[in-house]
């Protein structure tokens, strides 16, 4: 009886397991040099495809127009006027892609922030509060998660003209500031690094929910930041909506207003002005991605281990 009371009351054992330790990393290392360069190249393969547009936009915007379509398209030409070029492209037709810069920053800019808090909401409601058809509700963000956005620019288009909100701002914001995908990452975040405990030690404090849930939202910034950059992008690359609901210049973002450009074939504006304004408005995104890329990846990690 005294042999099998010690057998119990063992404290396990902390003896490591003989042979030598595992390092990190030794299954990759266990990978044939062939596959990794295999690897290796179909990224780089990748990566150049990626790049190469890039590129030609950025060396083409330094030509004069002379030299747009002559010599070699991927490297820069005998003048360098990217200073020449910009400064026509805010002069041509009276300056009106200062306004679509401006509209793009508005409709995205503010787009993004309201989508964001209300993806947060949603997402924060379906993690933490249990309710009746809150499974139904998900299924039901996760079904539209799938669905294509450009299959709702008609439907949307003839709802908004029989309240008579097309050709307004309203027209591009309303449908900017919902997000099934803002709403999934958000729950999945909320679910895996929002404490119950914070949230009981809250109420029994006496904490209203909504003073509960700005606690939960500092620690839910890293998917804040990532659902407001994939929102500040899809508003700010979005034609075909725009498009549709805005026939008013003045109104439009700076891809209608682009594409319009093109399509006076060269006259009377000329296809440098538009490859130079491409450029222009490809910076704000650029510039949103490196000041934040720290959040976003974060962000993402956090939905991936979920």
């Amino acid at each position: 009886m005294a042999t099998v009371t010690e057998t119990l009351v063992r404290p396990p054992s902390t003896e490591r397991p003989s042979g030598p330790p595992r390092r990190r990393g030794a299954a990759f290392e266990r990978v044939s040099p062939a596959s990794r360069a295999f690897v290796l190249a179909i990224m780089i393969l990748f990566a150049v495809y990626c790049l190469l547009p890039v590129w030609w936009l950025l060396v083409s915007a330094t030509k004069p127009s002379g030299e747009l379509f002559t010599g070699d398209g991927f490297w820069f030409g005998r003048g360098f006027d990217l200073v020449d070029n910009v400064v026509e492209l805010f002069r041509t037709q009276g300056g009106i892609y200062a306004r679509w810069l401006l509209n793009s920053l508005l409709y995205a800019g503010v787009g993004a922030v309201v989508s964001t808090l209300l993806s947060v909401m949603c997402g924060y409601a379906l993690a933490k509060f249990d309710f009746p058809g809150r499974e139904a509700i998900f299924g039901a963000v996760l079904a539209a998660v799938l669905l294509p956005a450009p299959i709702l620019a008609v439907p949307l288009y003839l709802l908004f003209s029989g309240t008579g909100i097309v050709n307004t701002f309203w027209a591009v914001f309303i449908p900017s500031i919902v997000s099934p995908f803002g709403v999934y990452l958000a729950r999945i975040y909320a679910a895996s690094s929002v404490p119950d405990s914070i949230i009981e030690a809250g109420r029994i404090d006496g904490a209203g929910e909504f003073r509960i849930f700005t606690m939960g939202m500092r620690i839910m910034a890293p998917a804040m930041v990532t659902i407001f950059l994939f929102q500040f992008v899809a508003i700010w690359t979005n034609f075909l909506l725009p498009s549709l609901m805005l026939a008013d210049m003045s109104l439009q973002p700076v891809t209608v207003g682009l594409i319009q450009w093109r399509a006076m074939q060269g006259f009377p504006v000329g296809y440098t002005t538009v490859v130079t304004g491409a450029l222009v408005s490809v910076i704000p995104v650029v510039a949103m991605f490196l000041s934040l890329q720290g959040f976003w990846s974060r962000g993402l990690a956090a939905g991936a281990e979920k």
